[in-house]
């Protein structure tokens, strides 16, 4: 009997969950081939829209899809990783505390871990600040921003109440953009239903340490933008950075110090802690170096793809971008080198020319890069809206996430509030709960917990 060729995926993101499609595709009839991925969560989130999460224009699962329905032929394992033995070619994995250790061999390794949200050591910020990065962060700050509205409603000092409604994101690129766009076109729409709260108490301030904000479009696009987000009431402080924060304020290097009870991070990324763990050769950056293959150098049989990997961009000279454009491709690629090496092929370099670029601006305006063409307002909302509706996997999420669009079009959005208290760990949470509530007794501003771009 033939042995199998056992393939590993780690992460099932973008890159990852791609090279699996791919590779049950080329393998659909070849029992020899056995193909498993690992992530720690069991759904693929389509990231590109989860800034319309936080605003309740979409309802939080109908951006992700169950990787076990979406990989048929694939033995998905909804587990952390906790080691790679490279030498004797295994990776240790567990589900959690209760359960024990697996070890999963391995002939050829994808590494598809994604990235994390980087603090740069920032003082405080770690600590404090929401991020934007998976759908547990987008569901958060939605619960965050919803139980601080009704929170204003109820307090009746001036000045513990704007500190309430202001929201501040740090990172000019397309994540931050979008979510405090969204962010704000739903705090002011949902203003109506509370009577205790004006609209001059809500401030919007964007932090960007770049002199444009969105530097991936052009400058005119950038421009139409911040102009579209100032005639909105955000703030846009350019070339400023955030020095550290606390659960009641941001500090800034200009030496201000704004009051906030809101501060989202999608300033930065860095590779998954992961690799850290791993004897591979490394960039600067933290990036698992690789050739244009996506093979890393020398190490036979492991491959590193998306944004764990520091791939070559053969068009440009650079490096290719983090992007779900990029990521999807370059899965495709890699399953076809993996596929020439197993059959004595000789592997193709991964060449890619970027289609362009998709930024929502909410209240039905976009900016938009497609093939060249540049578009703005509510062309570019069309197209957003159009382009990212074709590509969410399954007729199911398609529809789903088209009557939410739809829906939100004639109705406000949901401002129901669900306390996070409900997990496995019921006790802690409450305890947890309590002190804070101590906390906001002592002071005339309630704080938070802390809660654990986009392409075409």
């Amino acid at each position: 009997m033939k042995n199998k060729t056992r393939i590993v995926i780690i992460g099932g993101g973008f890159a990852g969950t791609a090279t699996a499609l791919q590779l049950e595709k080329t393998y659909r009839r070849d029992p020899s081939v056995e193909i498993t991925l690992i992530d720690s969560e069991n759904f693929f989130t389509f990231t590109p829209l989860l800034a319309e999460v936080p605003s309740g224009s979409i309802q939080p699962k109908h951006i992700v899809f169950p990787l076990r329905a979406l990989l048929k032929k694939t033995r998905v394992k909804q587990a952390e990783v906790n080691t790679i033995d490279l030498e004797h070619r295994t990776v240790i994995a567990q589900h959690c505390a209760a359960c024990g250790n697996e070890a999963i061999p391995f002939d050829q390794l994808v590494m598809a871990p994604g990235s994390v949200p980087n603090f740069f050591g920032l003082a405080g910020v770690e600590e404090h600040a929401l991020t934007i990065k998976s759908l547990a962060d987008a569901t958060a700050i939605q619960a965050h921003v919803i139980d601080n509205l009704e929170h204003a409603d109820l307090e009746s000092d001036p000045g513990a109440r704007r500190q309430l409604l202001t929201f501040i994101v740090a990172g000019g690129g397309f994540a931050g953009v979008e979510t405090l766009a969204e962010l704000n076109d739903f705090v002011r729409e949902a203003n109506k239903f509370y009577p205790n709260v004006s609209p001059d108490d809500v401030r919007m301030v964007l932090v960007h340490s770049g002199n444009r904000i969105l530097p991936e479009v052009s400058e005119s696009l950038s421009a139409y933008a911040l102009e579209k987000l100032r005639s909105r009431g955000v703030e846009v402080l350019l070339e400023t950075r955030v020095l550290g924060g606390t659960s009641r304020s941001v500090r800034l290097s200009t030496g201000e110090e704004l009051l906030a009870s809101t501060f989202v991070w999608a300033a930065g990324t860095a590779p998954n802690p992961i690799l850290g763990r791993l004897d591979l050769p490394r960039t600067k950056a933290g990036k698992i170096e690789v050739d244009a293959t996506m093979a890393v150098i020398g190490h036979p049989g492991v491959w590193a793809v998306g944004d764990s990997a520091a791939i070559p961009d053969v068009i440009t000279g650079g490096f290719c971008p983090p992007t779900a454009q990029y990521a999807l491709r370059q899965g495709k690629r890699l399953a076809q080198n993996i596929a020439a090496v197993l059959e004595g092929r000789e592997a193709k370099p991964f060449e890619f020319k970027a289609l362009g670029v998709l930024v929502g601006l909410g209240r039905r305006s976009a900016v938009a890069e497609i093939l060249g063409f540049q578009f703005s307002g509510f062309v570019a909302w069309w197209l957003f809206r159009t382009i990212y509706l074709m590509k969410l996997p399954g007729f199911e999420r398609k529809l789903r996430v088209a009557i939410d669009w739809t829906l939100d079009l004639f109705f406000p959005r949901d401002i129901v509030y669900l306390k996070p208290l409900h997990t496995s760990h019921g006790r802690v949470a409450v305890s947890h709960k309590r002190e804070a509530d101590e906390e906001y007794s002592e002071s005339p501003v309630r704080t938070e917990m802390s809660w654990e771009p986009l392409p075409l």
